[in-house]
C-alpha cells in the first residue's frame, strides 16, 4: 500500500527525521504510523529514537543481506 506524501512529511516532522532516514523506512517497507508509534515516551527509556531504530534496522538487514550474497557465490564456486 503506497502512503500519502503527507503521511510521511507528519512522520518525518513528528520523528524529527532527515530524508536518509524516511528514504530507508520506505525501502524496508515500513509505514509512517508505525514510525510515529515508535516514538519513546518519558517511561520509555529504553527505547532508541526512531532516527537511530531506523539506522540499526537498516544496517543489520544490510548486513544480512551481504552475508546471504556471499554464502550464495560461495556455493556456486564449489559447484
Amino acid at each position: 500500500m503506497a502512503y500519502s506524501q503527507q503521511l510521511w512529511d507528519e512522520a518525518k516532522r513528528k520523528c524529527k527525521l532527515g530524508e536518509e532516514e524516511i528514504r530507508m523506512a520506505k525501502e524496508m517497507g515500513l509505514n509512517p504510523k508505525s514510525l510515529i508509534k515508535n516514538i519513546p515516551n518519558k517511561s520509555e527509556q529504553w527505547k532508541a529514537p526512531v532516527k537511530e531504530w531506523i539506522h540499526d534496522m537498516y544496517d543489520k538487514r544490510q548486513e544480512k543481506s551481504r552475508k546471504k550474497a556471499e554464502r550464495k557465490t560461495k556455493g556456486k564456486n564449489n559447484i
